[in-house]
């Protein structure tokens, strides 16, 4: 979208370019005009002439041969094609989004209004939570997006959408949306949600306005006989219309964790008082480096652990690492667990790209970094993986380790499961965009800089079910994260098993022995900037 910016920025130039072209153009065909208007006075007055004699008659045709050539080559000389593939073509830098993209953005709208709970109304006013848009959406927007939501059968969104545009396009004075393809579209939604009536009743209305429509005569009759099957008599179909029935349909990852992820994602969800009063904040200098530039850590939770790292990642690296990115970004995709390789899904929709190391010395510096914080192997950790959402981008909830019955997940890897993540904020959204934990119904809201740790496993090898999260999409702002997904590989001795299957860390890094952070000695810390960036 910001590439796309850039290029509406360009667009007045090259067609001012195009203009100047055919407005010279059009002068030479005037000049060609007048040149053939001489030549046929000179032709008519020859006349039959040029036609009885054979030789003249085998030049007059072709003279008109390579005459009409030449008109038809000079008419055609017109550089629209090449304008507009110069538009949508990499000469600047970004595709044109099609009407594919434009069914993208409708279906991630409808995805915030539902995680959000955004009334139609307000949306197509351009109100989103409490910022006031610049644009407000006609009948034509809402219809568009209402048969975005009917192409994916979601008849719920569709209701919704088709009325709003319905409503609209009564206040329209010239209409935008013809008022027969709202009906149409409505009723068949309507019926779907099971409101036969109320289908009838849109669908007459449109065969009253349209008596010729092809399908609206066929279509009453129809609903007619659905309602005769439902034991309606005929003449009661059109008396005492129920109030509509809009059901949202059920959710495949069960209406309880849906229900859950979205009023988590909205930070509807209480935390205990109690939890919150025992998580503290400390100085990580448990390796020889960080005693001259020891790492901030929050803990934000004990079970699982999770912490957030404090001002890890500095601007200029952010920035460098988006550059490195952007010319990557590709849909985002995920480990088919029965086949092992990587595909797209529905329920992650984002774009990203991977680093590796020797591609630029941030990366690498950042690499480092990590194992400073975490105190685990980067040798087989996997690429650091950049990720921009988009509208509505998110990724269902899901966990990062593989389970048992997914033993292909990584088996090309060999480097086994995943025991850690890291996921670095690299920008902060005004609103949402939150990583949410379902199971243990806790939300984390980006900080940019900062960076979100936890265990995936627990320390004897099993995955940690507790560990299972979510992205929310992004309602206003922009959304970028890297991650660094660790695996078991070379951390064998690094985070040993413990001695209890029920054995958790209480702080990163944590062995089990001495005090926790915040009983030990309270030194004065030493916050180089210049260490860290020479790191």
């Amino acid at each position: 979208m910001q590439n796309l910016l850039e290029t509406e920025r360009n667009i007045p130039k090259l067609l001012d370019k195009y203009i100047h072209e055919e407005e010279e153009r059009l002068v030479q065909l005037k000049k060609l005009s007048e040149e053939y208007a001489k030549k046929n006075e000179q032709s008519i007055e020859n006349g039959m002439k040029d036609i009885v004699n054979p030789i003249n008659a085998f030049l007059l045709i072709k003279r008109k041969i390579f005459d009409w050539k030449e008109i038809e080559s000079k008419m055609n000389a017109n550089k629209a094609g090449n304008v507009v593939n110069s538009i949508t073509d990499d000469n600047y830098g970004v595709r044109y989004p099609t009407a594919d993209d434009l069914s993208g953005a409708a279906i991630g709208l409808l995805r915030l209004q539902d995680t959000y709970r955004l009334d139609t109304k307000d949306l197509a006013d351009g109100k989103i939570y409490q910022d006031q848009g610049n644009y407000t959406f006609s009948a034509k927007d809402c219809f568009e997006i209402a048969r975005a939501a009917y192409n994916e059968h979601d008849f719920y969104h569709t209701v919704m959408w088709m009325e709003e545009a319905k409503r609209r396009l009564a206040d329209e004075e010239e209409p935008s949306v013809e008022v027969e393809d709202i009906l149409e579209y409505l009723a068949f939604a309507l019926y779907k949600q099971n409101n036969l009536k109320h289908a009838l009743k849109l669908t007459e209305e449109l065969y009253k306005l349209n008596p010729s429509h092809p399908r609206a005569k066929g279509n009453v009759k129809w609903y007619e006989d659905l309602l005769e099957q439902e034991g309606v008599r005929r003449s009661e179909m059109r008396k005492n219309l129920p109030a509509i029935q809009n059901r949202r349909p059920d959710s495949v990852l069960g209406n309880t964790e849906r229900t859950m992820y979205e009023a988590l994602c909205r930070n509807e969800v209480p935390v205990s008082q109690k939890d919150i009063s025992r998580l503290y904040c400390y100085y990580k200098r448990d390796r020889p480096f960080l005693v001259y530039a020891p790492i901030k850590v929050e803990i934000k939770r004990f079970n699982p652990l999770a912490v957030l790292f404090k001002d890890v990642i500095s601007d200029d690296e952010v920035a460098t690492i988006q550059e490195l990115a952007k010319p990557k970004l590709a849909r985002a995709t995920v480990h088919d667990s029965a086949t092992g390789k990587l595909v797209t899904a529905t329920y992650r929709i984002s774009k990203s790209a991977w680093l590796k190391e020797w591609e630029h010395e941030v990366v690498e510096r950042v690499n480092k970094r990590i194992e400073l914080m975490t105190n685990l192997e980067m040798e087989t950790a996997e690429e650091l993986q950049i990720a921009n959402y988009g509208i509505g981008g998110h990724y269902d909830p899901h966990f990062d380790h593989a389970k048992k019955e997914e033993s292909k997940s990584f088996e090309s890897l060999g480097t086994g499961n995943r025991i850690a993540t890291v996921l670095f904020y690299m920008s902060q959204p005004s609103h949402g965009g939150g990583t949410v934990f379902t199971e243990v119904k806790s939300t984390v809201l980006p900080t940019k800089n900062d960076a979100l740790f936890w265990y995936n496993l627990f320390k004897q090898g099993d995955g940690n079910p507790d560990t299972r999260h979510a992205a929310c999409p992004v309602l206003v702002g922009i959304k970028w994260v890297s991650n660094k997904w660790i695996h078991e590989k070379g951390n064998e001795f690094r985070r040993p098993c413990g001695l209890k299957s029920s054995d958790k860390e209480r702080f990163v890094g944590d062995l089990g022995v001495g005090p926790e952070p915040r009983d030990a000695p309270n030194l004065s810390p030493v916050l180089a900037k210049d260490v860290w960036e020479t790191l």
